[in-house]
């Protein structure tokens, strides 16, 4: 399976509540980009997505911090866009065309954190469905 492709089937391991927290923030996120369309910077989407989900009723965190540890020393902060649940990490962009290094960086993401999926979504495209993307932790332990 193509972990870069949102319209797959849902991918082992990924538990049945995820996948309609992911349905719902994907809802979400398509209500915003209906309203406001491409061009935007990302802060302004990641506002917008955190009301639509407030007024979904969805719990999420925006900026969730990420301590990074590296051979047992804390070296850095990183920070996931969304938290959704505690659980769904989801990665804002607003760029030409996401790349490699986008998703990298959620799977890093849910590495730290031991997750299994993410969403990585672009808001610079004419339809948002062409820049949602499926990212799965290929380490995940359950």
């Amino acid at each position: 399976m193509d972990v870069f492709d949102f319209r797959k089937l849902p991918g082992p391991g990924v538990d049945e509540k995820i996948e309609l927290l992911a349905h719902a923030v994907i809802g979400a996120a398509i209500e915003v980009h209906r309203i406001l369309g491409p061009g935007l910077p990302e802060t302004v989407y990641k506002r917008a997505v955190s009301r639509e989900l407030s007024l979904r009723q969805i719990p999420h965190q925006c900026e969730f911090p990420i301590p990074i540890i590296y051979k047992g020393e804390d070296v850095g902060l990183g920070k996931i866009d969304i938290l959704v649940a505690g659980k769904l990490v989801i990665e804002l962009k607003a760029v030409d065309a996401l790349c490699a290094v986008h998703r990298a960086q959620v799977v890093t993401y849910l590495q730290v954190r031991n997750e299994r999926l993410g969403i990585l979504i672009n808001f610079n495209v004419a339809m948002l469905r062409d820049g949602i993307k499926r990212v799965l932790n290929p380490n995940f332990k359950p």
